[in-house]
């Protein structure tokens, strides 16, 4: 073996504290909310959103680690009520009478509502501690009841630079566990393209590294692009695959490609892809890529995601097909998309900009005598300024 170790080269270098963990610094900087945490020792129920290979599991095994409490681990694509029942029942050693169990919930949004409704009770008393992982936005996959008891920590996607830290410290393992003397290094090119390849993704970094230092002993450019297309080391479909098939799949629509739209589509459906996540998605596309040039794209694509509901699979996948069709034919303007995103970057950069008076609500005569809703035209001329005086030239559609 190229390592003198059984242990997978991500649990070698996985971070032991707060202090060796990379990226996330809005949430693990100097009084961050997880530092704060991490400091006091405290753990309560919450929950981690965010793209994969961010460091979900990792933080979750770091809090808990320092709250000196055991973590039981599951995933929620193959665990069920009986799993939870066993960790319930369980005794526990080592453990402060004050905390209760902690269970760590990969994928949580795999968990049907029935399967959140069993956990709600538990998590309510405070027998159970959750901490749950999620690459979907909760607000959509997470009952209210449950997510009401959770705090929810959003985390973003690795940047260059930390991808690039990762790649060093990555290295850093290899050569000091190595059974050779000689020291492994990468080249420029090389990790440039890791860089790309890896998205942001930590996990799809160390999988690529480990890889291709143990089908060639070295870690070259030609060497990562050959492992890349080795058939037998493909990344796991919920992963990478997911997100590189989704995106493919919006790119494919916003080109009006319906023949590899419906591709990418029979391939989310044959992986068992939640129909769901692929309406949502549609719905979404509909009025950021389609918008005003066919509004008539939003109703279908919410009446999709009805039929979706009603009918599971595998007939659902017909509901698909029909309005994926449909999107990728429109024409398309994302004039409403682009408006929204420059209004929000004014709203970013000046703040609450005060509300012209002829605009105000009057409720009282107070407000009437200083000018609220004083000169106010239900249909005023078309050059009237109805914005902030400070954005009275500005233009969004």
């Amino acid at each position: 073996m190229p390592l003198n170790t059984h242990q997978p080269l991500a649990d070698l270098i996985r971070p032991k504290n707060l202090d060796e963990f990379i990226g996330q610094s809005h949430l693990v900087g100097l009084d961050k909310p997880i530092r704060i945490v991490y400091d006091k020792q405290l753990l309560f129920s919450l929950i981690f959103w965010g793209p994969p290979g961010v460091g979900k599991t990792t933080l979750a095994k770091i809090l808990a680690k320092n709250a000196g409490v055991q973590i039981h681990q599951l995933s929620a694509v193959s665990a069920g009520k009986n799993d939870i029942k066993k960790i319930l029942n369980s005794d526990q050693v080592s453990q402060p009478s004050l905390i209760s169990k902690v269970l760590f919930l990969d994928e949580i949004h795999r968990f049907n509502k029935a399967q959140q409704d069993f956990l709600l009770p538990y998590v309510e008393s405070g027998q159970l501690t959750l901490i749950g992982a999620t690459t979907e936005n909760p607000s959509f996959e997470i009952i209210s009841p449950l997510l009401s008891r959770c705090r929810v920590f959003i985390l973003n996607q690795l940047s260059d630079k930390e991808i690039g830290q990762i790649i060093n410290r990555v290295i850093s393992e290899i050569n000091r566990h190595s059974a050779t003397a000689k020291s492994i290094k990468i080249t420029k090119p090389a990790r440039d393209w890791l860089i790309q390849m890896a998205n942001g993704d930590a996990r799809q970094t160390i999988t690529m590294i480990d890889n291709t230092f143990t089908l060639y002993n070295d870690l070259s450019l030609k060497n990562f692009v050959s492992t890349l297309q080795n058939k037998f080391l493909r990344f796991d479909k919920k992963g990478e695959e997911h997100y590189n098939t989704i995106s493919a799949f919006i790119k494919s629509m916003r080109a009006s490609d319906c023949n590899a739209a419906i591709y990418y589509l029979a391939r989310m459906v044959d992986a068992g892809e939640d129909p769901k996540f692929i309406a949502r998605r549609m719905i979404i596309f509909a009025s950021e890529d389609i918008g005003i040039a066919n509004s008539s794209a939003l109703m279908l694509a919410n009446q999709t995601f009805q039929a979706v509901e009603k009918i599971g699979y595998p007939e659902c996948a017909i509901n698909l097909a029909h309005a994926v069709i449909y999107l990728a034919k429109s024409p398309k303007n994302r004039s409403c998309y682009d408006a929204l995103r420059s209004a929000q970057e004014d709203v970013k950069n000046f703040g609450n900009l005060p509300i012209p008076l002829n605009l105000r609500n009057a409720p009282t005569k107070l407000m009437k005598e200083i000018g609220y809703g004083k000169g106010y035209k239900k249909y005023p001329d078309k050059n009237t300024n109805l914005l902030p005086d400070k954005l009275k030239n500005s233009k969004y559609v």
